[in-house]
Formats: C-alpha cells, sequence, structure tokens
C-alpha cells in the first residue's frame, strides 16, 4: 500500500519517500544529501540533543526518526559533536527544517547533514511512524532524497528485501577507532577537573564511544587509553591499566563477542575492575555467562526511567540499543541492579565477587540527564581499591 504524508502535496511534488520491508511507501521532502541509504527504523524521544544523537555511532545503521517535531532549531557546531561524523544512515523529521535560532550555532542542520553525505526526509508524520514502530516491532527500510530526479525505486527495493537486518551484524568492529589514543579533555563548563582524584590509568576497549563519555572519565582524573576492539590481552596489559571500560556501540552482541571473547575473559580472570555501559554491559553479560536477544522495538531517548534495585531509587536515563541482556539468563554469581520500568527488562548488573559492573544506558547524559553520573564515581572507586 502507499500512503502519501507529505505536506501542501497539491503545491509541489515529493522529492524523498520511505520504502518500508512490507512495500508501503510514505512521502516527504528531502533535505541532505541526495542519496539512498537502508537500514533499521528506530525513533528517538529525546526533545533536544539532536547533533549528539546524530554523531553517536550506537546509531550505526539506523535511520532515525525524531518524535519531537521541530528539529534544527539551535542550528549545530563543532562542540557538540559525540564523534568525528554522523553515524546515522539517515533521519526523519517532522517539520522542514527552520533557520536556527542560538548563539552557540556555526552552521543550519541542512548544511551539517550535505556535509557528512547524510540523507533526511521532513514532512513526515512521525507520530504515524512511532505507532507503526510500537506495534509492529523493528523495521527494515530504504529512505531516498531524490531531489529533481526521477525515482526509480526498483533496485532500491531489491536492496531492502536482500538486506538481513541487523542480527548477527558486528558493527562494533567497522565504527571502533582504527588506532589507539588517549583523550585529555574534561567536561564542558569545568575549569579544572577535580584535582583531589589521583590518577589511573585505565584502557577503554572502543565499542563506538561518545566524546561525552572519555570527557567524563577524564573529569575523574583518569589517564584514558583507547583502544581498537580487536586489541589482544598482551597489548591491553602493556599500559598496565588499573581499569578496563567497555564502551557503547551498534550492532548484535552475539557477533561482537566473538571477536573479543578470549580477551574479556582474561581481563575477568585478572580481577580488574571493569565497567561496561551500553553494549559494553551487553559483552561483559555474555562474557559471565549470559545470553542476549533483539528487542522488540528498544529503548531510544533521554527519558527512560529505570529503577535501581540497590537503593530502591528511579533514575532518568538516556538509552540508545536494540538487544537486551536476556535477565534469565544471568548466572547465580551475577546479580540484577537495574530494571527498566517500561518494560521490565535488564538495565543494569554487578559481579557479586568480582570489581564487575555495567549498565544498559549512557550515565554521561548527552543528550540527557544527570541521574546516573554516580556510577563514573563508582568505577573510580572499585579503581582506586585495585591499585
Amino acid at each position: 500500500m502507499q500512503r502519501d504524508t507529505y505536506y501542501n502535496q497539491h503545491l509541489r511534488p515529493p522529492t524523498a519517500a520511505l520504502i518500508f520491508d512490507d512495500a508501503e511507501i510514505l512521502w516527504g521532502y528531502g533535505t541532505g544529501s541526495i542519496k539512498s541509504v537502508i537500514a533499521e527504523l528506530c525513533f528517538n524521544t529525546s526533545q533536544t540533543g539532536y547533533q549528539e544523537t546524530l554523531t553517536d555511532p550506537s546509531y550505526a545503521k539506523q535511520i532515525i526518526t525524531f518524535t519531537f517535531p521541530h528539529i534544527g532549531i539551535v542550528g549545530t557546531n563543532n562542540k557538540d559533536l559525540e564523534s568525528n561524523q554522523i553515524f546515522a544512515e539517515g533521519c526523519i523529521i517532522n517539520q522542514p527544517i527552520s533557520d536556527y535560532s542560538n548563539w552557540r550555532a556555526e552552521k543550519n542542520l541542512d548544511t551539517f547533514l550535505k556535509n557528512h553525505n547524510t540523507p533526511c526526509i521532513t514532512g513526515i508524520d512521525t507520530r504515524y511512524l512511532t505507532r507503526k514502530l510500537s506495534k509492529d516491532g523493528a523495521k527494515k527500510v530504504a529512505l531516498i532524497n531524490f531531489g529533481e530526479n526521477k525515482e526509480n525505486f526498483e533496485s532500491l527495493k531489491k536492496s531492502l528485501e536482500a538486506w538481513n537486518g541487523l542480527e548477527n551484524l558486528d558493527l562494533a568492529t567497522i565504527v571502533s577507532t582504527k588506532k589507539q589514543f588517549t583523550w585529555n579533555e574534561g567536561l564542558w563548563g569545568k575549569i579544572n577537573k577535580q584535582k583531589s582524584y589521583k590518577k589511573f590509568p585505565i584502557v577503554c576497549l572502543d565499542f563506538g564511544i561518545k566524546h561525552n563519555i572519555l570527557r567524563n572519565l577524564n573529569e575523574l582524573n583518569f589517564e584514558t587509553t583507547v583502544l581498537p576492539v580487536s586489541t589482544s590481552i598482551e597489548k591491553i596489559l602493556e599500559h598496565k591499566p588499573r581499569g578496563i571500560f567497555l564502551s557503547n556501540g551498534p550492532g548484535d552482541p552475539d557477533a561482537t563477542i566473538k571477536v573479543i571473547l578470549h580477551t574479556i575473559k582474561e581481563l575477568i580472570k585478572l580481577e580488574i575492575p571493569i565497567f561496561g555501559i551500553c553494549l559494553g554491559h551487553q559483552i561483559i553479560s555474555l562474557a559471565l555467562g549470559a545470553k542476549t536477544k533483539k528487542m522488540f522495538q528498544g529503548h531510544r531517548g533521554a527519558n527512560q526511567p529505570v529503577k535501581n534495585l540497590i537503593n530502591n531509587k528511579v533514575e532518568i536515563t538516556s538509552q540508545n540499543h536494540g538487544f537486551e541482556v536476556d535477565r534469565l539468563t544471568l548466572p547465580i554469581e551475577v546479580e540484577e541492579t537495574h530494571v527498566s520500568l517500561f518494560d521490565g527488562s535488564n538495565e543494569g548488573i554487578k559481579h557479586k565477587t568480582l570489581p564487575i559492573f555495567s549498565v544498559q544506558y549512557h550515565p554521561e547524559a548527552s543528550p540527557g540527564p544527570h541521574d546516573s553520573s554516580y556510577l563514573f564515581e563508582e568505577f573510580y572507586n572499585l579503581v582506586s581499591k585495585y591499585a
């Protein structure tokens, strides 16, 4: 079936389309790059932080539907990047991109998308898309911004039909840094990091890390070395780390764990403190003996309620994941520490005897609330005891 949703369709023809794997087509107006992409469609409920969201490597091979209608109103700048490029395949916006109004802005969103070779479609009923995904679950789609060119969807439909989706796809190895680097930048608005913290060297395994996570680690005086996913245990130990950080990232954890399982198990044996978030949470859970599974629609947004089972408090968190740790498969030596108040899925664990803990969400709050920043302090405390 076809559904026309672009505005003022009697005034001008569409210049972009969203094609579903069930043959439904939504028409709209193209902005950003003139190109076509195939990816998994998801929705994000955040009202702010679209630039941080687009540049989050965890969105690799995904097309983002922004549920907030006015996207682009604060423009873009070089300080709010969470990586050096847009990792989302494309985005869907309800309203046309308007002129920005913000003293920090350097360019508009359309230019930003073009500079990063990313297509976008506007004039789409994003409420309809959100309801569709909530009802039907994750969908494979093709987004095409064809501009003034005559559209030809046949080859694109065949490519969409042939794409197998995110399951069994190791995207972390693709987005991970190709060479090691160190990070020395602190949080925005802070003149100096808290010098009361003793310096400890840690290693971050990069599954798709965001800049603000590294800023939070630097704020606690960690000397952070970021290494590629495929780094061997021998190379990791050459840095004499006092702690290991497993970052966020995209793709199927069952595919990524095959690349790094031996390394993580060796680190567990050494009893080095380990803190994982998002994909890192899933990776450490798999290494400890749990299982993961694809979610029906995933959690994406900056307003996700999570209950801390240790102190019985509720945290509003920032999340972006389409896979989860199956809480029913957690081994007896692992304790569940956090659960989602949306659907009861697992949101955190800790080992009962080893200095290992992890959470499913992004505690660094970019974009999002700061309710969970205490987790970096907990990691520091574990590292200081180990050191």
